[in-house]
Formats: C-alpha cells, sequence, structure tokens
C-alpha cells in the first residue's frame, strides 16, 4: 500500500469528475438522457478492459452463478442498475439546467446519511463526532425545510438516493467492482434508445462532427475518472478514503458557481451546518490518522 499514490490518484479522479461535471455544459445539442447514453457506451468498454485486466473478472462470473439461481436475485440487481443509471443520468443533466448547486450540497450530505444508514440496517456504532455531524446536518436540513418548505429534489435524490443504492449493495453482498459491472450491463439497452431518440449525432455523423468530438471527449473523461477512482483503492485505508470523499462535492460546487449558479440568502443556514457537519468527519478522519500513524510508529520502535 502506498499511500501516496493512493491520495494522488483519488485526487485526480475527484478532479476529473469535476471536469465531466463542467463539460457537459458544452455539449448544448444534446439533452441529458443523450449525454448519458454516450457515457454509459463509451464508458462500458473500458471499465470491462479494467476488469479483465486486474483480475476482476471472477466477482463478474460468481454475480452471473447467482443470478442463474434466484429471481429475488435479479430483481435486486435491476432495480441497482436503475438507480445507478439515474444518478449517472443526474450527475450530466444537472449542470446545464441550473442544478449544479443542488446536486453538489446532495454529495456533501450523501455520506452523513450513508452513517445513519449504517447505523440503522447495520447496527453500526456512531462515534461523538459522527452523531454531533449528524445533528448538525439535520438542523441544516430542517432550516431549509422549514424556510423554503422543500430540498430541492436533485439534492433529495443524491443525498438519499445514492446511500440506499451503496446499502442494496452491502445487503446483498455485491460491494464490488463486478457489480458495477453488471449494473452498466443492465444499464446499456435503456442508454442506447436514449442515444438513438436523441439522433443529434447519430442522424447525421458528418454534420455533427464537432459534437461528436465533445461526446469522445466525455467518454475519456468519464473512463479516466473512473479508472484512477479504482486504482487509488488498494492504496487507501477506509479511513483516508472516508476523507477524500468530500474533495469531489468541494469540486462540483465550485464548478456550479463558475458556471453561475449562485447560493440564495435563504440557502446559506443550510449550507453552513451542512459543511460544518462535513468539517467535523474530517477532523475525526484526521484524528483517527494521527493515532494509527503513532501506534504503528510506537510499534516499529518497540521491535528494536
Amino acid at each position: 500500500m502506498n499511500t501516496t499514490i493512493g491520495v494522488t490518484l483519488n485526487v485526480i479522479a475527484s478532479f476529473l469528475f469535476a471536469a465531466m461535471f463542467a463539460y457537459t455544459s458544452l455539449l448544448t445539442n444534446l439533452d441529458g438522457e443523450e449525454i448519458f447514453g454516450w457515457r454509459m457506451l463509451l464508458t462500458f468498454p473500458c471499465l470491462t478492459l479494467f476488469i479483465i485486466t486486474r483480475g476482476y473478472w471472477g466477482q463478474v462470473v460468481k454475480i452471473y452463478h447467482r443470478l442463474t439461481k434466484s429471481i429475488i436475485f435479479i430483481v435486486t440487481r435491476l432495480f441497482s442498475a436503475a438507480m445507478l443509471s439515474f444518478q449517472l443520468w443526474l450527475f450530466v443533466w444537472a449542470p446545464g439546467n441550473g442544478h449544479g448547486l443542488s446536486v453538489s450540497l446532495g454529495y456533501f450530505i450523501m455520506p452523513l446519511t450513508m452513517v445513519l444508514i449504517g447505523k440503522i440496517a447495520f447496527q453500526d456504532r456512531m462515534t461523538g463526532y459522527q452523531k454531533v455531524a449528524c445533528f448538525f446536518a439535520f438542523l441544516g436540513i430542517l432550516y431549509q425545510i422549514g424556510f423554503s418548505e422543500s430540498l430541492a429534489w436533485p439534492t433529495l435524490a443524491v443525498g438519499l438516493g445514492y446511500p440506499v443504492y451503496f446499502w442494496l449493495r452491502r445487503k446483498t453482498d455485491t460491494n464490488n467492482i463486478g457489480s458495477l459491472w453488471v449494473d452498466m450491463v443492465l444499464s446499456l439497452p435503456i442508454s442506447v434508445i436514449f442515444i438513438f431518440a436523441g439522433g443529434e449525432i447519430t442522424s447525421d455523423i458528418w454534420v455533427n462532427i464537432d459534437t461528436l468530438w465533445l461526446v469522445i471527449g466525455l467518454g475519456v473523461l468519464s473512463a479516466s475518472a473512473l479508472t484512477f477512482q479504482a486504482l487509488s483503492g488498494p492504496h487507501l485505508n477506509l479511513t483516508l478514503f472516508g476523507l477524500l470523499v468530500y474533495v469531489e462535492p468541494a469540486l462540483l460546487l465550485l464548478v456550479a458557481l463558475i458556471l453561475g449558479e449562485e447560493i440564495k440568502a435563504s440557502e446559506w443556514p443550510t449550507y453552513l451546518a451542512i459543511w460544518f457537519s462535513v468539517f467535523l468527519l474530517i477532523v475525526e478522519g484526521i484524528n483517527s490518522l494521527c493515532v494509527n500513524h503513532k501506534f504503528r510508529k510506537k510499534l516499529h520502535t518497540s521491535r528494536y
């Protein structure tokens, strides 16, 4: 495990995801469904190559055998694929439709929601930091609901939807990259339908050559981000990986602001409360890293 390499790869992945978030605003000729379709179609071969070359194909085979033996498992895979497809569509749709900030806020809320789901569904132990963080996040959300009587639906879709997706993966023992590949396979038919239904590129490839190059660029960004993120995993412990989760929503927030969105005065209390919650989790993570480092150093010294 090389922590420096892991952090570098993960941060690069976050920058690439943020770049893709901004990049979709260039695809003005395509609607969100068509952008999603092309992203899935161009990313899938790269993910397949990565899984085969890195020796993860056994995970896919294991899931296939389970699919042949259980109707219920088939239903869970279809539901999982549908949830993933919706999240990936929302990611490329939001920036060009004025919901970049809402999505970034959802990504800030997501880890906090996952802490609660872990506590409720799997009886995971919550630390003091996590309890206080969830309390402040709850206050921020409660304020927003009380002031505007609602949260933006993309915020709820990401903040609640993604944790449910990860809960299902853990519950069905499919929390691995092989499961991601299966979800993408099941999503490919709808992706192809979206591409041909939009028809912006397929109708006349020569007239739309500039858009075609932009779409290819989208595929390169998506595949590169996924690859860097996957490569970083083996070099990071769970605590450090959890800290790096917050790099991406911070960058998404910056992209949304650059694209012209604004945080309204009435929304600042919600953002500040959630950012404070995130800050507490970061402090907890740094504290955990320091404790582990001191323990390893003490253990190393005691050997000599």
